[in-house]
This record gives structure tokens, sequence and C-alpha cells, in this order.
């Protein structure tokens, strides 16, 4: 089972924990300059308020947005040492009920940049290609080589998902380093060139861009891609550490804005003119060095891809956990926290990324949908960050309020300033209209349905059970027999249960076990309790495991028998006495009782579909014997109907028969 401690190593303040964090958290935000001032001058008459207004925005953009947001504010709201938009909501929960709808808006924002970051990133290093004078004329005849190259790219990135990701640290950090000097070291060539575009870091530039020049306010559109990775600080925070995050900022924040310095001096000569090169971040290349930089940026670029969806697997591990997400297969390629792989989640990321590539083809036709789904997510974070500054940290609310207010008008004028190029990012809108009905419709259904499961006392069952249990007249059913139950009262288990033991086939065991799994708003915390029903003969265990712990019921149960065993208060021993302790087996059977849509029930239109899609993702979702590590054990599953509402009073009217007086 994977646990916190196998990462200290890097949430540490070290040269290592350093080197990780520029490896995992700064791909994406890394890689923006490769498309940034690209899409600020397509199809624009270059001049001096452009370029020293677009540099303006976009370092106090990164100062506001990234450094100030992210680095200084939202990773103090830590969740154990855990970030991203689910710890965040986890903490806050449960001073608003009404919050689990940002928390979905946001992640699934978030999977739908999942699908962009990889396209997009990737096609403009390859877009590289066009400026090397050799690939020039194969590029541009039309014949889509680039379009293959990114395809293959991305084929060769989504097959090594299921190998695991336990090198990124310490392979792709070093390379990532590699990155940002070379960006940095090429801004600073271009700028000694032009040492005046050191003015356009005053703000007073991006002012007059933004409300004297004409259509202005639309080049937020494209200069807020320039932070689109800042949710990835926030979300990698368990595997680096906030010190480490922290620290690294500094450099990577310098090598940036050297570079987009570096692409504005660059495009002072072309003052006048409608620049007519692909990318200015391949024109401030020599000549004899684009070859390394087409590599390097797409090396980089598929650092950038790994990291996101590395990032997205534990977002729906966690979305899962809280019930957000059905139930899907989660494996652990390496013991090292936070690498996880799910198949399902790297196949639909792989089939929407080739469509994302297919349809729009170019890098700048996949812009639009890049800015407006980071920019949904950054706006739910916001949101819930003002929760936990006011309700949580009990911040002033007078300087909260300002605080949020800020942020609220920035963020609404980037998604105000994408907005007009929606009609060019339908797919990923739909993409993430479907997240948010999947997620909802699980969510709220789950809790609908938990309201109408039956509960009984035991203490009016109890004597029946244990009378049952000593019963030599029956077969014995199992030694161990254990029920999976929601109920968070020691005193109550569910009707189901109850019927199961004495009501169906009599199931007659020696020791009976209910155990209860709480979900908990600590990420890796593993606490038990066990609950004494009726000495050696009936037990509840209640197990607190947090968000990010794996509910391998088999694990679980046997470690708590096992302290039993050891505290002599465990009556039944393993029929395997000479097996080591740590080999501990025990004559266990578990029953699950699965709860079906039932036709009697009578419901509003819109709540049985609801509720008939719920039952339907449940189905073809994950089964509990694979959720809990169950594969090799003994399990009995039995199905219930789950009824909610049904007609009182049926109108049967009975006719007289007319035959009665010739019987």
């Amino acid at each position: 089972m994977i646990t916190q401690k196998t990462n200290e190593l890097y949430t540490k303040i070290s040269s290592t924990g350093f080197i990780i964090a520029i490896g995992i958290v700064y791909g994406d935000l890394g890689t923006s300059p490769l498309y940034v001032f690209k899409s600020i001058i397509r199809n624009h008459i270059l001049d001096h308020e452009i370029i020293f207004g677009s540099i303006s925005c976009i370092f106090w953009t990164l100062t506001l947005q990234t450094t100030f947001k992210y680095i200084f504010l939202t990773l103090k709201a830590d969740n154990k040492g855990e970030g991203g938009i689910f710890a965040l909501f986890s903490l806050v929960r449960k001073s608003n009920k009404w919050l689990f709808i940002p928390a979905i808006v946001g992640a699934s924002a978030l999977f739908a940049d999942s699908v962009i970051t990889p396209p997009i990133s990737i096609a403009s290093a390859v877009e590289g290609l066009k400026t090397i004078p050799y690939f020039s004329q194969i590029v541009n005849d039309g014949n889509n080589f680039t379009l293959s190259v990114v395809i293959v790219i991305l084929c060769g990135l989504f097959l090594f998902q299921k190998l695991g990701t336990k090198v990124v640290g310490f392979s792709f950090g070093p390379i990532m380093i590699i990155w940002f000097m070379m960006i940095g070291i090429l801004g600073i060539i271009s700028v000694v060139q032009h040492i005046e575009i050191i003015k356009s870091l005053n703000p007073y530039y991006g002012y007059l861009l933004l409300t004297k020049y004409p259509g202005g306010f639309w080049f937020l559109g494209a200069i807020f891609l320039c932070t689109t990775g800042a949710e990835a600080l926030y979300s990698d925070l368990g595997i680096c550490g906030k010190k480490n995050i922290e620290i690294s900022w500094i450099f990577i924040k310098i090598c940036l804005i050297f570079n987009y310095l570096g692409q504005g001096a660059f495009l002072l000569n072309e003052v006048g003119t409608e620049f007519a090169g692909e990318n200015p971040f391949f024109s401030i290349m020599p000549s004899w060095f684009l070859w390394i930089g087409v590599i390097i940026s797409t090396i980089a670029a598929v650092i950038a891809s790994q990291a996101l969806i590395s990032g997205t697997f534990t977002l729906i591990s966690e979305a899962i956990s809280l019930n957000f997400w059905p139930r899907v297969t989660i494996k652990y390629p390496s013991d090292v926290k936070g690498h996880i792989y799910i198949p399902s989640i790297n196949y639909i990321l792989f089939i929407f990324c080739l469509l994302v590539v297919l349809i729009y083809k170019k890098s700048s036709n996949m812009e639009a949908a890049f800015g407006f789904a980071i920019c949904t997510t950054m706006i739910m974070t916001t949101l819930l960050m003002g929760f936990y500054m006011i309700a949580f940290r009990k911040w002033n609310i007078v300087l909260s309020s300002c605080i949020l207010l800020i942020f609220i008008i920035v963020e609404t004028s980037f998604f105000i300033a994408n907005s007009p190029k929606l009609k060019h990012a339908l797919l990923i809108v739909i993409f993430m209209l479907a997240l948010i009905f999947i997620m909802l419709v699980w969510y709220l259904s789950t809790i609908q349905v938990d309201k109408y499961l039956q509960f009984s006392k035991l203490k009016n069952y109890l004597n029946k059970i244990i009378d049952l249990s000593f019963d030599k007249n029956i077969p014995l059913y199992a030694t161990h027999l254990v029920f999976a139950s929601k109920s968070n009262e020691d005193d109550k288990i569910e009707k189901s249960i109850i019927e199961s033991i004495l009501f169906k086939k009599p199931k007659k065991a020696v020791v009976y076990w209910v155990v209860n799994i709480q979900t908990t708003d600590e990420p890796y915390q593993m606490n038990y309790n066990i609950v004494e029903i009726y000495k050696d003969s009936f037990y509840k265990i209640n197990f607190k495991l947090g968000f990010k712990i794996e509910a391998r019921l088999n694990i679980l149960l046997k470690q708590v028998m096992l302290d039993m065993k050891n505290n002599n208060e465990l009556r039944v021993n393993s029929p395997y006495e000479n097996i080591d302790i740590k080999n501990f087996h025990a004559d266990m059977t578990y029953v699950f009782i699965e709860n079906f849509f039932s036709i009697e029930n009578e419901l509003p239109f819109f709540t049985d579909k609801f509720l008939s899609l719920y039952f339907w993702l449940k189905a073809m979702s994950q089964h509990d014997k694979k959720v809990f590590g169950l594969d090799s054990s003994n399990i009995i599953i039995e199905s219930t109907p789950l009824i909610m509402n049904t007609k009182s009073y049926i109108e049967l009217q009975r006719e007289s028969s007319q035959n009665n007086n010739n019987i």
C-alpha cells in the first residue's frame, strides 16, 4: 500500500526536490513561450504598443496569477501537504453544501486541459521544423507532415503510461533545467540587441494596450496562455513540497521573462509589418541552433504532457474517493506516492487528444479551447479559496474580499476575452460539459440513494444472529463472514444485511464482521476502531481512510485481525498455524449486497432518468470486489431492489363472476 513516507525525500527542501519540482511542476507553464507570442501577434501589424504592452501584460499576469495567487496564497491552502482542487474542496466542503459545484466544474475543466496540452505543446514544438531550411519545403507542401509527427509522438506517449512514471522526477528534472536555461539564454542574447525592451516591464504599457489601443482588451485571450500551467503548481504540491516549488519558481520565472523579452526584442525589428515568420520563439534562435532547439522543445513538450497526464490520473483517483466519479481500475506501477495509472482514463485522453489534433490540425487553432479550460479552472479555484480564507483560515473578511474581488475581476476579464473564440473550441466545451454531467449524476445520485437505505438497530436482531452462530443443526456457511456497511452508527446496520444473514439462506458463521469505510478530509489518514457487538462473535470495524488511500479491504481487515490475535482478542485463529504471522490467513467470506433500481419506483421523469443513468454507470464501473482488492477472495454477491417511492394504492377492481351459480 502506498503511503506518504515514500515521498518524504521529494517534499523536503533539497537539490533533489528542486530538480524534481522543475521536472514535474513546470512543464505546462514552462512550454508556454512556444505559442503565447505567436498567438498575440497573429494577423496584426506590429507596432511598439503591441510589443511593449504584450510583454507588460505577460509579466504582470505571471506576477499576479502565478506568483501572488498560486505561489503566495494558494500553496498555503494545503491539506496535510496535499494540493489540488479536490484537496481544497475537502478542506472547505463542510462550510457550504453547494461547494461541490465549483469543485466539479474546476476538475472537469482541468481534465479537459489534459486533452489540449499534449496536442498544442507538441504541435507548437514540431512546427518549429518549418524554420529549418531542409524541412521547410517538406512541411509547407501541405502533406500534413507535422500532423503525422505529432500523432506518432502522442501514440508513443500514451503507450508509455502503462509502464509507470517513476523516472519522471529524476530524468525529466535535468532535461527541463536544460530547457529553461536554453530559453533564458536565448532571450538574454536577443535582449542585449534591443536593451530598451526592458522598459516593457512597466505596467503602464499594459494599461495602454488594454485601454487605449483599438481592440486591445481582446489581446487578453492570447496573453492568458502564459499562465496556463499555474494550476499544476497547486495540484503537484503533495509530490514536490511547497518550499521546493517556491524556490524553483524564482529560477523558472526569470527564464520565462527573459525569453518573452527576447521574443519582443526580436519583433522590434519587424515593427510596421505583419510578422512573416511562423513563430518568434524559433526566430530568436541562431540558424545553426534550430535543429537542437526543435529537438529540445519537442522533448520539453512531451514532458509537459506527461506531467499533466499523470496529474489527471491523480485527479480521477481523488474524484473516485470523494464520490465524484464511477469506480474504475487503478494500477500502481511503482511504490512512489502519486504515481498511478488508470487505463480507462488513459484511453479517453488518447482518443480525445487524437481528435483535437485531427480536427484543429495546427497549434494556432487549439489556443481558444486551451485558454477557456484553464480560465474556468482558475475561477473555480478562486471561489473555493474564498471559503478557505474566510471560513477555514478566518482571515480578515475585508482583506479577503478585496483579494478575491481582484482575482475574480482579472480572471473574468480573461474569460470574456476568450469567449469570442469558443466557437472554435466546441469539441472541448462538449467534452467538459459531459464530464460535469457525469460527475453531477454520480455525486447527487449517490447522496440520493444513500438517503433511502434502510437501517435496523442491531440489538433487535443480535440474539437471533448469535443463536444462529451456535446452532449445531445448521451447516457452517463461513468461519469469518464480512459485510460492507455505510452505517456510521455503531448500533445500526443496513436492513439488507440482517435479511441476508437471517431471512434468506441462513448464514451461520463463527465470527460476523461489519466493515464501514469512511473517506476523510485528510489525504493519508489510516485509522480504525473496533466495536465489540458481541464478544468473540460479532464485531464492527470502522476505518477512516484519507481520500488518497486505496481501500484494500482484504489487507486492512487482515491487519486488524492480526492486531486482535496478537492482543488475544480474536477467538478464532488462523487454520494455518505453521505459517509465518506475516502471511497470516483466515477463512473469510465477503458478502456484497448490491442495490438495483426497482421498476416499482414511481418518480418524476427527470429524477427517474437521472437515477437510471446512475445505475447504468454503476453497472459499467468496477465491481466492489476489485475496488476493495478482493479478486482472490471468497465473495458472495446478492442483489436487492432499491425502492424509493411507490404507489401506495393500486386501483384494482374485482368483477363479479357470471358463472357462480353454475359451480
